[in-house]
């Protein structure tokens, strides 16, 4: 696998300002937050959403989410925006969501067409013989609006799942963080399934919803919807960000040895460019080397039922004990008490 010839970074002003940007400023006004107040700092002008001629980079995106959050009592705008958001007006992609034949379907265009309808976290969808998990990973470094993002991404595929299929799915949502304060506002909207300080920010469901057919789809609109959906896609010059390319040729090199030098010569670069763009978003090559490891370990450990000995082989580790270190590193706890929380089988 080689590295694509582009991305898009922190800073590529891609993101229709009139659609999941122009829904939170509908919120904040709506609360009260004036439109100059609003967009400062962020280089944005009202009248150049409201036309339609506005592109935000991420960073635009998430400063004017910092001005939202400093609205008092805006601890539920996260979870607001989110149930507007899917499947939105954007187009083909979310008619091509709006028509999905079931949840299948319809989280394959949610990946497919990230960049429209998740701009800031990129969700990864795991299914094994027993349960779905969709994971959601930072693809430009969100920083300290992460968790406001999260909220928003969460609530939106739980809401937009539950009006397409008719029924309220009986999602479970797992959050590295703690216990937040506002705590009371989960419960509100996305129930009380809730799991805090876990290694991965997932929404988990039983594998039986995952072809289980919606109501109301139509075969034919959401096949001309899909493919006008991807025939856009392909005219794109730039379809993901740099850290979500960088995750996904760190997963299919994982056993290989890897260092910054040979990934910045995969993708094109010196060590130095690649080290600074990681930089710019927040980041650094041996934490997104870590990040990768982990996810790969916890699927050997979730799917395959691994023993310690086997993840630390399999991702070539001196030893167990190294590999027990690193594991600690990555998750705050060892695999054995990871293993306790969870329920996995002994290792």
């Amino acid at each position: 696998m080689s590295a694509a010839a582009g991305w898009f970074e922190c800073d590529t002003r891609f993101i229709p300002g009139h659609f999941q940007p122009g829904m939170l400023i509908d919120l904040a006004l709506g609360r009260g937050l004036d439109s100059h107040r609003l967009l400062r700092g962020t280089g944005l002008f009202y009248e150049d959403i409201v036309a339609g001629t506005a592109r935000l980079s991420p960073q635009q995106w998430l400063a004017l989410i910092g001005n939202v959050r400093t609205l008092p009592a805006s601890e539920d705008i996260g979870f607001l925006l989110g149930q507007r958001s899917l499947p939105g007006h954007f187009g083909a992609a979310s008619h091509a969501f709006a028509q999905a034949a079931h949840l299948q379907d319809a989280l394959d265009v949610l990946i497919e067409q990230r960049a429209q309808l998740s701009p800031l976290l990129t969700p990864r969808l795991e299914v094994d013989d027993n349960r779905l998990q969709l994971h959601w990973l930072d693809a430009y470094g969100c920083g300290e609006q992460y968790r406001f993002v999260l909220e928003a991404s969460m609530a939106a595929v739980a809401s937009a799942t539950r009006w397409l299929s008719g029924e309220r799915l009986p999602w479970r949502f797992e959050f590295r963080q703690a216990q937040p304060r506002h705590i009371e506002q989960y419960w509100v909207h996305l129930g009380d399934a809730l799991r805090f300080e876990r290694p991965r920010d997932s929404m988990v469901l039983p594998r039986e919803w995952l072809h289980r057919p919606w109501p109301g789809a139509s075969t034919i609109a959401a096949q001309g919807a899909r493919l006008e959906s991807q025939r856009q896609l392909a005219e794109q010059r730039l379809h993901s960000s740099l850290l979500d390319q960088l995750h996904d040729y760190l997963l299919a090199h994982i056993r290989d040895p890897l260092n910054l030098e040979r990934v910045a010569t995969a993708f094109g670069l010196s060590p130095a460019t690649l080290k600074r763009r990681l930089q710019k978003h927040g980041t650094h090559f041996q934490e997104q080397l870590d990040l990768a490891r982990l996810h790969v370990a916890l699927h050997l450990y979730e799917a395959r039922g691994y023993s310690n000995d086997a993840v630390a082989a399999y991702l070539r580790f001196n030893d167990t004990t190294n590999f027990r270190r690193s594991f600690k590193r990555w998750t705050g706890q060892s695999p054995s008490a990871l293993r306790q929380l969870l329920g996995w089988a002994p290792g």
